[in-house]
């Protein structure tokens, strides 16, 4: 394929909450790369992640399809490395199967987390993986040409440095590239960070993160960190120095002449409290998990100068599950017609442009048990266990204080949004892979699940805390 295709970066980070950002309205901590890409693109306010926690997440964005349709349900505990390392996606289509196909040469470089580490798949044909899904931020457990090796150095300049090379190699290729660059940054630990940058947090108020009364249902994480001003400090500096880097790779990407052919797109896995609702963590940040705002709605920018309008902000709700069809379509390349996509291709809204037909717009999440479904003024959350069940007014409760389930003047609507949700996932979940059936706890996934794999009763590890 000659050169007339642009190429694609895609930064995804880990753990980001979306209000981590400076150009998310948060004036303490410094994000002035991720700003600067923002105001070259369109961000988006009300991007939504198919689950609240990585892998799960991960696996929606690059297939298309939620939990239930491609079976990775929790964070992946077993099976990166090793004998035992499985591919959790063997069976997927990804949107990188499709850009290979038609010419991209496609790279990754940190974390995968989707199983068997130590192989390139999926149309990557330069990998550079995490082991795992985290670990230190120094001399961290990396893969390189298959073989398990300590990567020195703070992991995530290891990570950039490696995306910048890649960069330089492929910059002016006859086929166009596609670069995932995968950070851990700011997943836990909020130790081993520069300590230059820690350090210049010491004076910050942290007023963005309220360390609000304890969460009933918070596990072990909140009550090691919560009030803890290190713990603070150490997740804005993972952020911080992450922003560094973006701005590396901004400059590379522009000093070498491509920046008008190179759609950059940034985003994160998972929201994150830091303290926010009573609890530090994601959706498994409490036990049953969550679906607060701050789980599931994550950064997302999307920038190409020679396509996309700049400092544009799209207040339009969309979901990960969108994201495959849209960058497809977006590159001219055909949409998958197999695998019952639940996304909208909504290239509209990437242009800066209303969509019509999207005056009802609904997203739903699902963790395990847990389901969610939104609207822009409602939000309902089924828990098919044990409960509860909880239901928010946004226009009026917009921090989800105020859980409405039981309120008769309510009820209808509870079992209309119930209703829908319950359609919507069974027009789309497939039986064998169905979330509700598993017992999903927060603490890992041991194994894939489906048909071809009998033993499927101890796929998931129990809490642990």
């Amino acid at each position: 394929m000659a050169k007339d295709q642009p190429n694609v970066v895609c930064i995804l980070t880990d753990d980001q909450g979306i209000w981590a950002a400076g150009c998310y309205g948060n004036p303490e901590i410094r994000t002035p790369n991720i700003d600067r890409l923002a105001s070259s693109g369109i961000r988006f306010e009300n991007f939504f992640v198919a689950s609240p926690v990585c892998s799960p997440s991960r696996a929606t964005l690059l297939t298309g399809r939620i939990p239930s349709q491609h079976g990775v349900h929790d964070w992946i505990r077993e099976g990166n490395v090793g004998q035992d390392a499985t591919s959790y996606l063997k069976n997927e289509l990804t949107y990188t199967d499709v850009l290979a196909a038609h010419g991209w040469h496609c790279g990754l470089t940190g974390k995968w987390h989707l199983g068997d580490s130590q192989i390139s798949q999926h149309g990557f044909t330069y990998w550079f993986a995490h082991q795992f899904g985290g670990g230190p931020y120094n001399d961290a457990p990396m893969v390189r040409n298959g073989e398990l090796i300590t990567a020195p150095g703070y992991v995530t300049h290891v990570i950039t440095d490696d995306a910048v090379a890649y960069i330089d190699q492929h910059a002016h290729d006859e086929q166009p590239f596609y670069l995932s660059v995968n950070y851990t940054a700011p997943h836990s630990p909020w130790t081993g960070h520069p300590q230059d940058i820690v350090d210049s947090y010491d004076d910050c108020p942290f007023d963005s993160c309220p360390q609000e009364p304890v969460h009933p249902w918070a596990i072990s994480l909140t009550h090691n960190n919560m009030g803890n001003r290190e713990s603070l400090k150490g997740y804005f500096a993972a952020v911080t120095a992450m922003d560094m880097d973006v701005g590396r790779l901004l400059d590379r990407i522009e000093a070498q002449g491509i920046r008008d052919n190179t759609l950059i797109i940034f985003l994160s896995d998972n929201g994150f409290s830091l303290g926010h609702h009573g609890f530090w963590g994601k959706g498994n940040g409490t036990y049953p998990p969550n679906m607060y705002e701050n789980s599931i709605k994550v950064p997302a920018i999307m920038s190409h100068p020679a396509r996309i309008p700049q400092g544009v902000v799209q207040t339009a709700m969309v979901s990960a599950y969108d994201f495959m069809p849209t960058l497809l379509t977006y590159l001219d390349l055909p949409v998958p017609e197999e695998g019952n996509l639940p996304g909208r291709n909504v290239l509209p809204l990437w242009l800066g442009q209303e969509e019509g037909s999207r005056d009802h717009v609904v997203v739903f999440d699902e963790y395990g048990g847990t389901r969610m479904i939104r609207t822009d003024e409602w939000k309902y959350v089924h828990r098919y266990q044990n409960g509860p069940c909880e239901l928010y007014d946004l226009i009026h409760d917009p921090d989800e204080r105020v859980n409405l389930v039981d309120d008769p003047d309510h009820a209808k609507r509870k079992s209309q949004l119930l209703q829908d949700m319950e359609a919507w996932f069974d027009r789309y979940v497939e039986v064998d892979k169905d979330g509700k059936e598993y017992p999903v706890t927060g603490s890992g996934q041991l194994r894939p699940i489906g048909s071809e794999w009998r033993d499927q009763s101890q796929a998931f590890s129990k809490r642990d805390d």
